[in-house]
Parts: C-alpha cells; structure tokens; sequence
C-alpha cells in the first residue's frame, strides 16, 4: 500500500503496512540497543563509536526509502526528525531533509471523486476552473489552483482560490500508522535509557493528536481565522480568507495568496525586497506567536511562507509575510509562556544560571534535578559563544566545538529531563524558524532579534513583578495569621493527653519548636510587612513608609527570641 494510493487500502494491505513498520522499527532498535547498550558493557564502548556515524547514516537512509514509499504518517515522523527536534546527529537530519518536498501527487481524478462526493456538486458547478495539475502535493492533502463560480465569487468577493483536497484513503493510513506508533512507543518505554528521559506513550498521543486535527480541514479553517484575529491590526502579516460555502472535513477552500517563497533570495531581490530585512521581521513575528499569543504556526517551512509585495508601503515596508497551512498548529499554556519568557530573557541577557532556571520553569528538567554542572556549561557557552552570528560562528574551530558538545552532551545526558505537552512543536517552530532566517541571510544574528524583544518583554513584565510581590505578601499573612493557632491546638491537644506520646525531652522540643514558631512569625510578619510598605509607597508615601518602619518590630522581635533561646 503506497502513500499516493487513491483509494482506500484492503485489510490484506493494511496489515502488510503495519508489519513493515513495526518490522524496521524493531530491527533498528535490536541494532542500537546492541551499540550503544551491550557493547559499552563488555569494554567495546569504542567499536560502537567508531561505527556509530555509518550506522545512523545507513539508518536514515532506508527510513527515508521507507517514508517515501509508504506516505502517511511515516512522511510526518521523517520531517519531525528532520527539523532538529532535539539532539539527533546530522547523519539522520540532513538525510530527512527532502522529505518536505518529495511526496509523489494522486491522480486528478481520485481528487475529484472524494472532492465531488464532499461537496455534494460537480466541480464544474461548484469553480469556474480547476487546475488538473497540482500546486502541491503533501503527505497528507493535496492543493489545486481554482477559480470560484460567478456566484460565490460575488459573495465573497474572491475570483482565484486554492482547492486543498485530502489524500484518499488517508484516514485509514494514518489509523494504521497510530497503531504502530503505539506499539514502537511502548517497547521504548520499557528501554530506561529513554523512559528516564522521555514519556514516549504521552509522546507519540501527542503526535497522534496533532496529526488527526491537521487532516481534519475544518480544524485546519477555524485555526486560520484564530491566527488571522491574532494579527488583525498587524501590518507585517497576511493570512487567506476561507470560502466556507467549499469547506468541509476533507475538502478546504482559501483564498489564492501565493506570492514570492520565503527561501527564493533571487525572486525577492527581483522584487526590491532586501532578503536580510525579511529575516528579522519574520523572527519577530514568530516570537509573538510563541511568547505573547501562545498559538503559532508549528510548521513555518519554506513552502508555508511567502512575501507578498505591496503597492503602498505600510509602516515603511512595501512587503507583508503571508502564513497558509494551518493545520498544525501549537498552542502554549499559560506557564510553559511565562518560562519561554524566562528563557528568552536570559538567553538575551547571557545568564547562564537564569536559563537553567527558565528551562525548569518551562518543565523540560525535573524539580529533582542536580543542575551545577548545566549552570556552569550554559555560562561558558554564553562567555565563548553568546552574541556571535551564524557566519562567525562557522569561523570558530570545529574542534572547539567537538569539544564542548561532547562536554554539554555528557551533563545533559546525567539529567532527568521530560518533554511537557506541545514541547516538541515549539521546538520544531523555533527550529524551523531559525533555519529560514539564515537562509535569507547568513550573517543573520538571532541575537539581534532576540534582545530588543527581550527588552520589550523586560518591560511588560515590570508590572506583572508588583503584583507577584502582593501575592506572596497575601500568602505571608495567610501563613502567619494561621500557624498560631495550629501550633497552640497541638500544645492543647499534647497536653490534654489526646496525643499519646512517649518521649522524655518531650517538653524541651514543645519549648523550642514554640521559640522557632514565635521567630517565624515574627520573620513572616517582618517579610509581610516591608513587601506591603514597597507596593503601598508608589500610590501612598507616608502610608508606605510607615508600614516599612513598623516592620523593623517583629524583625528585633525575630532576633531577640533567636537570642533567648540560645
């Protein structure tokens, strides 16, 4: 059963399909296992590294045979591997790279059939035109320019359109792929190297849930008016309408917004477009995607973007960045976007230790974490590397950089790391992202980028810092207010005898846990205290103050009792 099938796949070839996937997955990781586990054991540690190069090259290689002949899915796996979403060698990403472009189209007349069946109409009554030959042809849909009929043309106002028509067959392709997805992901989870590090079930439910709403196209729509209500009032960016009245689950109809690729340096050079402006612009956009919307295009490849020369230009740009393809689409809790803040924050300001911070925050390190070691390569990395552009980078030693990515490899590896949910599509977006920027210009600095934002959010978060301050003071009082009578109500109950005990230094351990009780409060009253009088004393100063002076009480408070105690 073959990716471009037009029709649905028998039980005969679905089964075969299955085998096919679970057989190579199996035997790949018999391989590894026997590589980089066994050998290591009995003292080969460096036969396996010698080898280990062919081997994930000669790996990648029949993975992308196995992709391109099967289709579904497996073209979604390859291209996640593809975009360096995580620490794969580049044997493996470099090698999955033409995946983007390399799915073979479905007969026209497979198109037409399921596009006929949804819609209820002939295409001939329902466009004016539809080209036979495809604009694009991916994993999972199939795009055809068109031009609408005189009466929806007149309702909405649009003449070209592009028709995206799902693959047939597809639904039952990906049941089969989830499946063995599911199973791959199980014998993972039994491996403690990976299930340490990664909960691969949760991974590959996630997988599975981003490609079920990416072949749903009324998914896919809604999605597209979210993003395009995201950047109503924003100059840079232009996102197609959707002709809802040629909409349904596998039949999506958007306005024809294709314009100049992204990556074609020539075309908008052609255009008077300097490719080194769009880089910065582009990066910005997708930073507000990720860290003030928190609902971003996951897959901002080349062949998603385009340019979009303007007649007039708006805010000093004869230009607009036109997303299409919303059907895989993140979404970033609230927390995880308050951490990414953190993260660009510190990457921003070189803070090695505020990083490894931020990357707890977000949930990629578990609370249990020994992160020294990781503090202290993230500071070295950012005194030798930090600020350096891509071009400046290519200057430096490749030795150097063996050196400390060995170094940063080892520390990583010693640490329990997870990925939280969506993590790999932010990933992925920031991966992709980076790649494109580059591409239009190789000097590209994303430190550039990344400061002035950083800046901004340094700025907007000022106010968000006083309101902190004012719920930890609330939580203060809240403590100090209740642990009294807490403490008294198990003094009462000890000497009740309602709490049977059988400790002779009893007494001596009620006095000093009542001394300790009596200089936290005074501590917590101290703290409540001179974090009030600082929110107060911007609106309020002689109120302000005198809540700060009367704090210096239960502060001596604190220190005499400590004193007495002795």
């Amino acid at each position: 059963m073959k990716g471009q099938s037009g029709s649905a796949p028998s039980t005969r070839a679905v089964r075969a399909r299955r085998r096919r996937i679970l057989r190579f997955a199996g035997w790949n990781l018999a391989v590894t296992w026997w590589y980089e586990l066994l050998l290591p054991r009995i003292g080969l540690a460096r036969l396996a590294e010698r080898s280990r190069a062919k081997r994930m090259t000669r790996f990648a290689k029949r993975f992308h045979v196995l992709a391109v002949d099967l289709g579904g899915l497996m073209i979604k796996v390859g291209q996640f591997m593809s975009s360096r979403l995580d620490v794969l060698p580049p044997e493996i990403t470099s090698e999955l790279e033409g995946l983007q472009d390399e799915v073979p189209p479905v007969a026209f007349e497979a198109i037409r059939a399921l596009a006929e069946h949804e819609l209820g109409v002939q295409l001939e009554r329902a466009f004016a035109f539809v080209d036979e030959v495809p604009v694009a042809a991916a994993s999972l849909g199939q795009a055809h320019r068109a031009k609408l009929a005189p009466l929806d043309a007149a309702d909405t106002g649009l003449d070209g359109v592009v028709l995206k028509v799902q693959r047939p067959g597809i639904e039952a392709i990906i049941e089969v792929d989830l499946a063995a997805l599911r199973r791959v992901g199980g014998w993972l989870s039994h491996v403690r190297l990976v299930s340490d590090r990664v909960d691969m079930p949760a991974l590959v439910e996630e997988f599975a849930q981003t490609s079920l709403e990416e072949v749903d196209y009324l998914h896919e729509a809604a999605s597209s008016e979210r993003f395009a209500a995201d950047f109503a009032d924003d100059a840079r960016v232009n996102v197609p309408a959707v002709v809802w009245e040629r909409t349904t689950r596998r039949v999506l109809t958007l306005e024809d917004v294709t314009a100049i690729k992204i990556s074609d340096r020539e075309g908008l050079l052609a255009a008077g477009i300097n490719p080194a402006e769009v880089a910065p612009v582009f990066a910005a956009v997708m930073f507000d995607q990720l860290f003030t919307n928190g609902f971003f295009h996951a897959d901002p490849h080349p062949g998603n973007i385009f340019v979009t020369p303007l007649a007039e230009p708006v805010d000093g740009r004869a230009w607009k960045l036109t997303f299409i393809d919303f059907g895989m689409m993140g979404q970033v809790p609230a927390n995880t976007r308050t951490g990414l803040r953190k993260l660009l924050i510190a990457a921003a300001s070189r803070d090695g230790k505020g990083l490894v911070d931020a990357i707890r925050d977000v949930g990629v390190l578990l609370p249990s974490a020994d992160t020294t070691q990781l503090e202290q390569a993230m500071t070295q990395l950012f005194a030798r590397f930090g600020g350096m552009g891509f071009a400046e980078l290519r200057d430096v030693d490749p030795r150097e950089f063996r050196e400390f990515g060995q170094q940063f490899g080892d520390v990583v590896r010693s640490l329990p790391v997870q990925l939280p949910e969506n993590f790999l599509l932010i990933i992925r977006a920031m991966s992709l992202t980076s790649g494109v920027c580059t591409a239009l210009d190789p000097a590209f600095n994303l430190w550039d980028s990344v400061e002035p934002y950083a800046a901004q959010l340094v700025r907007d978060e000022g106010g968000n810092v006083v309101q902190d301050l004012a719920r930890q003071a609330l939580a203060t009082a809240g403590v100090m207010v209740r642990l009294p009578n807490r403490l008294d109500s198990l003094i009462t109950r000890v000497e009740n005898g309602t709490v049977a005990v059988a400790a002779p230094t009893l007494e001596r351990r009620l006095a000093r846990l009542e001394r300790t009780a009596r200089r936290l409060i005074s501590a917590l009253l101290f703290g409540a205290l001179i974090i009030a009088g600082a929110i107060v004393h911007a609106n309020d100063v002689v109120f302000g103050t005198v809540l700060m002076v009367a704090s210096v009480l239960p502060l001596l408070q604190a220190l005499l009792a400590g004193r007495r105690g002795r």
